[in-house]
C-alpha cells in the first residue's frame, strides 16, 4: 500500500524503460526522474554530489554513439527534448543506490516497485535459462535413444541375414 499522495504506476511502463547497454539491464536518469517525479537535473545533480556512491557498475554516462543509437531505436527520444549532457545510465544496484540521495515517499515507493521488477526478470531469464537445460537433456536422451534404435535395427538386419543364410543353406542341403 503507497502512503497517501503517492501515485501507482503500472510495472509495464517501468518495464519499459529497462534497457539492455553494455550487456547490463539499465535505467536512464530522465525515465528515472519522470517515475520518481522530479527534474532530470536534480536527479543528476544529487548524483554528482554523491558521486561516491555510484561506481562504474552501478552507473555510468553513455558514450555518444550510445545514445545515439539509443534514440534511433526509440522514436520517444528526440533531439532538444532532453539534457544537453549525456544521459546517465544505471544499473540495479546504482537504481537502488538512488533512493538513498533522493530522499522522498515517491523515490523510495517507486525503487521499491522496480527492485521488485528487476528480481522478477532475473527470475524470469533463471526459469528460462532451466527450461533451456531441460531441454538439453531431453535431447541427449533422444539422441541416445536414436542411437539405441539404431543398433537395435543393425543387429534385427544382421539376425535377418544370418537367418537368410540358413534358410539357403538349408535349401542347399535339402537339393543334394
Amino acid at each position: 500500500m503507497l502512503p497517501k499522495g503517492l501515485f501507482v504506476i503500472p510495472d509495464e511502463l517501468v518495464m519499459n524503460k529497462i534497457y539492455f547497454i553494455r550487456n547490463q539491464k539499465v535505467m536512464l536518469d530522465s525515465d528515472l526522474a519522470e517515475l520518481y517525479n522530479v527534474e532530470t537535473k536534480q536527479l543528476k545533480r544529487q548524483v554528482n554530489r554523491n558521486i561516491d556512491r555510484f561506481p562504474d557498475d552501478f552507473m555510468f554516462e553513455l558514450t555518444q554513439s550510445e545514445y545515439d543509437v539509443l534514440r534511433s531505436q526509440i522514436g520517444t527520444l528526440k533531439r532538444g527534448q532532453h539534457s544537453k549532457y549525456l544521459p546517465m545510465a544505471f544499473t540495479e544496484h546504482g537504481v537502488l543506490m538512488l533512493s538513498s540521495v533522493l530522499n522522498s515517499k515517491q523515490a523510495i515507493a517507486v525503487n521499491i516497485q522496480i527492485m521488485r521488477i528487476f528480481t522478477g526478470i532475473r527470475q524470469m531469464l533463471a526459469d528460462n535459462t532451466e527450461l533451456r537445460l531441460e531441454i538439453e537433456k531431453i535431447k541427449k536422451k533422444v539422441d541416445n535413444h536414436d542411437k539405441n534404435m539404431e543398433i537395435v535395427f543393425q543387429y534385427l538386419d544382421e539376425l535377418l541375414e544370418k537367418n537368410e543364410k540358413r534358410k539357403n543353406e538349408t535349401k542347399e542341403t535339402n537339393r543334394i
